[in-house]
């Protein structure tokens, strides 16, 4: 949100801006409650990336981890500038985010296994590049919410064939989170006028980045169960400190 005041990055360039004051605890930082509000994300990346190394669960889990800490640190860039530049380094990794949700979530009935891996990354390569040189616009925003939707029914059949108690909650909080984050961001953007009006911003696009962290969480973590199951490793849900849940696997011997 716009206010005049002057900063290290100069004018703001980007062509979206949250219901937050601009500089008002650092010039050096645009949006300071949407900034800080990623690092739950990269840390719960962390930790889901140390378990997927670990365990040597397959690669495509720990691109999956890192990918969440990229966009996440893409997001603080952004936030913290408000410059367009910056911007694509938000916008950009969310689009490879959900390929690689889609890689995992579709390729295990993938026939051909080398064509799906080098579409996405092509696709993604594509995307990137012409994103840096149109910026959609309006046109991200759809694709994006595309992408989304594509991920839903293969989502919703690992749920309905999954018969572990624990996991199930797992996919219920990932609901649950990316519901209450989804009606931060609404009334973030909608309702800016009359928040700004009340004594205390609730801050709801910092609120929106930290359910989407832990909806990134549940969410690999679940599909890390599923993958597990399809392997045959006897996954099981457990809980670290007794409050964060994560997958715990037994290989066979042979593998």
């Amino acid at each position: 949100m716009a206010d005049g005041i002057s900063s290290f990055w100069g004018p703001v360039t980007s062509s979206i801006e949250c219901c937050e004051k601009n500089y008002s605890y650092s010039s050096y930082i645009a949006e300071f409650y949407n900034t800080i509000s990623n690092i739950p994300t990269v840390l719960l990346a962390l930790i889901g990336l140390i378990n997927a190394l670990r365990q040597r669960f397959e690669k495509r889990f720990s691109v999956l981890h890192i990918s969440n800490m990229i966009l996440a640190i893409g997001s603080m860039l952004y936030h913290a500038t408000l410059q367009s530049v910056q911007q694509q380094s938000d916008e950009t990794p969310m689009v490879w985010e959900m390929l690689l949700y889609m890689y995992i979530l579709y390729s295990p009935d993938w026939h051909y296994r080398s064509t799906m891996p080098t579409f996405v990354f092509l696709y993604g390569a594509f995307f990137a590049i012409g994103h840096a040189i149109v910026r959609f616009g309006i046109g991200f925003k759809v694709h994006y919410g595309i992408l989304c939707i594509l991920c839903i029914p293969r989502m919703y059949k690992y749920y309905i064939f999954t018969q572990d108690a624990s996991a199930k909650r797992l996919a219920k909080l990932y609901l649950a989170t990316l519901v209450l984050g989804s009606l931060c961001w609404l009334c973030d953007r909608f309702f800016c006028k009359e928040i700004s009006r009340w004594p205390i911003n609730p801050q709801g696009h910092a609120l929106w980045h930290v359910f989407m962290g832990f909806n990134s969480y549940f969410a690999n973590t679940f599909l890390m169960f599923c993958r597990a199951q399809q392997r045959g490793w006897a996954p099981k849900i457990v809980h670290f400190m007794g409050v964060l849940p994560f997958v715990k696997i037994e290989k066979p011997k042979t593998q």
